[in-house]
């Protein structure tokens, strides 16, 4: 694995020298705390400290800010700092928003993307995995991986020579948990003292979300079936997190305890890609846990709403995907702002 040094905070110094989008330095000097990213692989927010969580939300912030639509800077300025570089992309699942925001980030950031699906390579099967890790780093800066099996990142992370990103795996879904993270902070401002519900099924979405949100000082509820529990070593983590940071870890299986004086309610699909065959029976032992108005009614004045999509109706209604309290478009925009980050961070380019 490489181990290029470089000094963090590049981009906010190139930004704020030529006082391109009235940048205050102060604000943005947490993205040097990158620079320890560099050449690392990124499977799970609980490999990054607390400093490069933070550095990657406020990187995640800048980049919106000299990219994003309602940016004054024109196009042909913006820095283009991941020029010459590519990421490969395998995709075993497939999904919209981490295709879409990651060829689109990478392009805006000067580097090229290639999408590898199904058809283009099966991982495992008819190349070994230590061979495809190694082939790729040949070609590719970064590979980035959405899976099945967690132990194929693992897999990959311990052959390849360059960064691997986790894009998603049974275990572990850390692109999405920055992107809530930024939504909530969009929102609300500093977390610390807020509490985060989770509704449903204890999944890798969760996984990654408990850990982050204790990383920066929320209570955590949870609130899942018996039998649908979250990872328990996963939980020891975040209880520890909790305690660290001052924040709380609460469990349950009933959805309005876990509710009840929150300020952000979660869910996520109840039924994940290859789970299709549980459909009847997951359905049957997740009633009770649909997010709507009466549900929504329990949580503090304020409280928002998240889901990371694709979306079904069971699992939240229309009246509170839609509404004011919604922030799932916010949500799913800010994919494409953190996986940049996160790729700027691994090349040494924060």
């Amino acid at each position: 694995m490489s181990s290029a040094m470089f000094t963090g905070g590049r981009f906010a110094r190139s930004l704020a020298s030529s006082n391109q989008l009235g940048f205050d330095m102060k604000k943005y000097l947490s993205t040097s705390a990158l620079s320890g990213m560099a050449g690392r692989h990124f499977l799970s927010i609980d490999e990054l400290s607390n400093e490069e969580l933070r550095g990657l939300l406020d990187l995640s912030k800048q980049y919106k800010a000299t990219y994003g639509k309602d940016s004054t800077m024109p196009g042909t300025e913006a820095p283009k700092p991941l020029t010459g570089k590519s990421v490969s992309m395998i995709f075993q699942k497939r999904s919209t928003r981490t295709r879409v925001s990651t060829e689109t980030g990478m392009n805006l950031l000067g580097g090229h993307a290639l999408f590898l699906g199904p058809s283009d390579i099966q991982l495992g099967v008819n190349e070994s995995m230590r061979d495809t890790a190694n082939v790729l780093s040949r070609f590719n800066s970064i590979i980035l991986a959405r899976v099945y099996g967690h132990d194929d990142i693992v897999e990959l992370s311990k052959h390849a020579t360059v960064p691997i990103i986790n894009a998603l795996s049974d275990l572990h879904h850390p692109l999405q948990t920055l992107a809530d993270l930024m939504a909530l902070e969009d929102h609300f401002g500093d977390l610390k003292g807020k509490t985060l519900a989770w509704v449903g099924d204890g999944n890798n979405v969760l996984h990654d979300l408990m850990i982050g949100a204790a990383k920066l000082g929320m209570n955590v509820n949870v609130a899942t079936p018996a039998g649908y529990e979250a990872n328990s070593r996963i939980v020891d983590i975040t209880k520890k997190l909790a305690d660290e940071n001052g924040g709380k870890v609460f469990l349950t299986a009933v959805a309005d305890e876990a509710v009840t004086g929150s300020d952000v309610v979660v869910t996520d699909t109840w039924v994940s890609m290859g789970q299709e065959e549980e459909y009847a029976k997951r359905i049957e032992e997740f009633a009770g846990y649909e997010v709507n108005s009466s549900l929504m009614a329990k949580a503090n004045d304020g409280a928002v709403f998240l889901h990371c999509l694709p979306r079904h109706p069971e699992e939240v209604t229309d009246e509170v995907f839609y509404s004011e309290q919604s922030l799932v478009f916010p949500e799913a925009e800010n994919r494409m702002w953190t996986v940049m980050a996160v790729m700027a961070a691994q090349l040494g380019k924060a």
